[in-house]
């Protein structure tokens, strides 16, 4: 990211393949990027990470423009589209790589994700605790390009009609003000 104009927020919520295809409908999102983050091995690839032996998280790292949406609406984004209460699974999904996590970039955004996660659980906003983490951003790696736009160029599979477009149905219906 090159722009001083724009920030990065990266967010782990289960298939990166699912929130990448819900934040890229986000007007002020410039792109979207999946990868992963928060493991102890340098440039891992996909296979790697799904074994669940480099502590990786499948995440994305969004860059948008904090005048057009702020952080905070898309903390209310990544809260709604997945479930922050289930440690290390969404849905069929199970595994270390499949935490709900945000890794912060600064201290604003560490603030801003704490708070966020203080006023859910005082609204009992979830029947259970919220397990989401909260973690500095050290590293991002760039999932393979295959990875990349995949709802989008991959919209016939069978995963991406029966998981990802309707999830991405609900989330337009519920947050069509923030639609491009």
């Amino acid at each position: 990211m090159n722009d001083p104009n724009k920030e990065i927020a990266v967010f782990g919520g289960g298939c990166f393949w699912c929130t990448e295809a819900i934040f890229q409908s986000l007007r002020g999102v410039v792109s979207v990027l999946p990868g992963y983050s928060g493991g102890t091995k340098p440039n891992p690839t996909y296979e790697e990470v799904c074994g669940g032996n480099t502590g990786h998280v499948e995440v994305i790292k969004i860059e948008f423009d904090p005048e057009q949406i702020k952080y905070s609406d898309l903390l209310g984004v990544f809260f709604a589209t997945h479930d922050p209460t289930t440690m290390n699974r969404q849905g069929n999904d199970v595994g270390e790589q499949y935490q709900s996590v945000v890794f912060y970039s600064n201290d604003e955004q560490r603030t801003q994700a704490s708070a966020f996660i203080e006023k859910l659980q005082q609204d009992t906003v979830f029947e259970k605790p919220v397990v989401t983490q909260i973690k500095p951003l050290e590293e991002f790696y760039e999932a393979e390009n295959y990875h990349q736009n995949y709802f989008a160029n991959n919209k016939n599979q069978p995963y991406c009609q029966m998981v990802i477009d309707p999830k991405v149905q609900k989330f337009r219906a519920k947050f069509a003000n923030l639609l491009k």
